[in-house]
């Protein structure tokens, strides 16, 4: 059991694959609660982050982040305390050395839909400024569409077998998310 006097430390956990032999995230962490830690090929740390279901956020992450996504660290916790869940989340950061992590404009990177707007080419921007309020919609759906393709080729290069449902009136917005 975790107490505020015994909050495990990051290098103490062992380090799990994100995706595992069969290309999916570990089905054990469907709606458990916990302070988990994100790392690329190199295991260099990424994101920490806590979840009220780890598995729901992790996907989330690979979908956004899927370069980056390749190995984990994971402390599960029985009774939830956002208390206890921030304070082990700021000792890990501390532990890294790298409060970098914590900017806004980084972490948005992993906790935010992502904007398919930022991906428009030249054309498409002029396409969208010409265009009725309709035509901007279509546009937007048809560039979100477009990175969606992107990351879903991404995932199946990594062997991805976890199923990947976006929220299709997002597009229309010109963002992703997972539904």
């Amino acid at each position: 059991m975790i107490t505020n006097t015994h909050l495990p430390s990051l290098n103490s956990l062992d380090y799990l694959p994100y995706l595992d032999e069969n290309g999916i995230i570990a089905e054990n962490l469907h709606k458990k609660i916990g302070v988990y830690a994100i790392f690329d090929k190199n295991k260099q740390l990424k994101f920490i982050g806590y979840s009220r279901d780890i598995y729901a956020s992790l996907k989330q992450h690979l979908v956004r982040q899927p370069k980056q996504c390749y190995w984990l660290k994971v402390e599960i916790i029985e009774r939830p305390s956002r208390t206890i869940l921030e304070e082990i989340k700021n000792n890990w950061t501390e532990e890294n050395g790298d409060l970098s992590i914590n900017e806004e404009s980084y972490q948005n990177l992993w906790t935010q839909p992502i904007d398919a707007k930022v991906y428009m080419t030249g054309e498409d921007k002029e396409t969208y400024q010409n265009s009725d309020e309709l035509g901007q919609i279509k546009l937007l759906k048809k560039v979100s569409r477009r990175v969606q393709a992107d990351i879903e080729e991404t995932l199946k290069q990594r062997g991805n077998q976890t199923e990947i449902r976006f929220n299709p009136k997002l597009k229309e917005q010109g963002l992703l998310d997972l539904k």
